[in-house]
């Protein structure tokens, strides 16, 4: 049995409720700071490269990758 958080943990669901609605925070709320960034300038560069298109797909990207992380043992 696995101790501590993992996928599907509160802080997951937290963390991944919070990159969909901004790209990066999600991250950022799971200590991340570099991934919080990437994914936080890959939302703005969508966004206007697209003209606001495709900016919902980084969205939800984001927010999958942080309902999926599992900190490392």
């Amino acid at each position: 049995m696995a101790s501590g958080p993992g996928r599907g943990s509160a802080g997951n669901v937290i963390a991944a409720i919070c990159s969909l609605l901004i790209p990066g925070v999600g991250q950022l709320v799971q200590g991340r700071l570099l991934a919080a960034l990437v994914w936080f300038v890959a939302s703005l560069v969508v966004w206007a490269v697209t003209f606001g298109f495709l900016g919902w797909v980084v969205h939800i990207l984001a927010c999958i990758e942080a309902a999926r992380w599992q900190p490392r043992r």
